[in-house]
């Protein structure tokens, strides 16, 4: 997990909002590879809620027919990251599941607050189940999956799609996401500093989401406090050990089970917030984000 530490650089002490992704996007680069040429990439915009949501889709050059198709949605505090800065890590869905990949450039904070971002991603699921073969995929085969932020708007979404008769979604992946934060977390105190991603930080990010206080009556917002969480697809919540966020996962893929849901749990030992990154160097990495391409292709299938 050093690559993952060295990739950073540090910065002054209150850097603006500007800085922090120009900061971020320099340290997804260091970490990236280019898309390799099994792969057609393009990119479309996908009509929202009063704007235009930005897309990048990947879809195997081999592809015959209708394939399945996963909707996902990047990490970044809600505040980070862009197509370019979680390019490496979708095109690798693509490449190794053999299904399209529709990657999501959903609004940031602060700029846009809750629900802007999440609507952007339900938005994209909902266009890519209408459109189905006009774009090459199955909408029987739809998933959604995302890491950190973009695990946690995968959360939410299926319970949306549940409960407004949405899309059919096959299965979701929360990859060192959640269903919104518990109280009292021990992870939050052992790994808070000095693994990454910090505590403070994990702060700073959801006040920027909810800038006017967290709606925890609202389930959608936050899956973790849902009264109901049955009925929801087969999931994936895949934790790093060292993560300040590791027991919100954990105890929201406990309330799943509690429901009834199909879930698989996998906490990926010695590893840290932002895993999937270092599989290009790292031999436990790798192996860790291969867990989730085979997932996603078993229920895609």
């Amino acid at each position: 997990m050093q690559v993952l530490i060295d990739a950073r650089r540090p910065s002054h002490p209150n850097p603006t909002v500007a800085e922090q992704r120009e900061n971020w996007n320099a340290y997804a680069a260091r970490l990236s590879r280019p898309h390799p040429d099994t792969l057609e990439v393009t990119e479309r915009v996908v009509p929202g809620k009063g704007v235009e949501v930005p897309v990048r889709i990947y879809r195997p050059k081999a592809a015959q027919g209708l394939t399945g198709c996963m909707i996902y949605m990047h990490g970044g505090g809600f505040m980070l990251g862009d197509l370019d800065s979680s390019d490496s890590v979708a095109w690798g869905f693509a490449a190794e599941t053999g299904a399209t990949v529709i990657s999501v450039d959903y609004r940031l904070t602060p700029e846009n607050r809750w629900p802007a971002g999440f609507d952007d991603c339900c938005s994209v699921l909902e266009w890519a189940a209408a459109a189905g073969p006009e774009i090459g995929i199955d909408p029987d085969r739809l998933t959604i999956g995302g890491d950190s932020a973009g695990g946690r708007y995968a959360a939410c979404m299926s319970l949306k799609a549940r409960d407004a008769n949405g899309p059919k979604i096959r299965a979701q992946v929360i990859i060192y996401g959640n269903g919104g934060p518990i109280e009292n977390a021990g992870s939050m105190l052992d790994f808070g500093t000095g693994f990454g991603l910090t505590a403070a930080r994990t702060s700073d990010f959801a006040r920027k989401l909810f800038p006017e206080g967290a709606p925890k009556d609202d389930p959608v917002a936050f899956p973790i406090f849902a009264a109901d969480l049955s009925r929801l697809p087969p999931t994936l919540v895949h934790v790093a050990e060292f993560d300040p966020i590791r027991d919100a996962g954990r105890a929201y893929a406990a309330r799943l089970v509690q429901a009834g849901v199909d879930v698989t749990f996998r906490e990926a030992r010695g590893m840290i917030h932002g895993f999937m990154r270092a599989r290009f160097t790292g031999a436990q990495a790798a192996k860790e984000y291969k867990v989730i391409c085979d997932f996603l292709a078993e229920h895609m299938r």
